[in-house]
């Protein structure tokens, strides 16, 4: 009895094998940038906790394909650096910034209630 769909077994050959290879590493190539955008994300969180600036509030998560950088910092130097840093680490992805400076000084007139 044929096999209506053209079965192709481990010993399969011909065009349609090739076009399955490469789609297999294509596929391959895909895992490894996907891999590699998720070790420079965690690289980004060492840097940015060890560093001079001890930075835990700022978050980098993958979405849609492009980085997204969130959080709060206590200045608008710190701020500067978190970006210079993950422009260094993150070179050549797309990155979309939400990093707010929390208000620190003291208030120029009292709250009124």
């Amino acid at each position: 009895m044929s096999d209506p769909v053209g079965h192709q077994g481990p010993a399969a050959s011909g065009p349609a094998a090739a076009a399955g290879d490469a789609d297999r590493a294509s596929g391959a190539q895909n895992a490894e940038t996907t891999e590699n955008v998720e070790y420079r994300v965690a690289h980004l969180h060492d840097r940015l906790a060890a560093e001079e600036l001890g930075e835990l509030g700022v978050r980098a998560e993958i979405r849609a394909g492009a980085i997204a950088l969130t959080g709060t910092v206590p200045s608008a130097g710190c701020r500067e650096s978190v970006l210079r840093i993950a422009r260094e680490e993150l070179a050549g992805l797309t990155v979309h910034t939400d990093i707010v400076v929390a208000e620190t000084t003291r208030p120029d007139h009292a709250e009124e209630l």
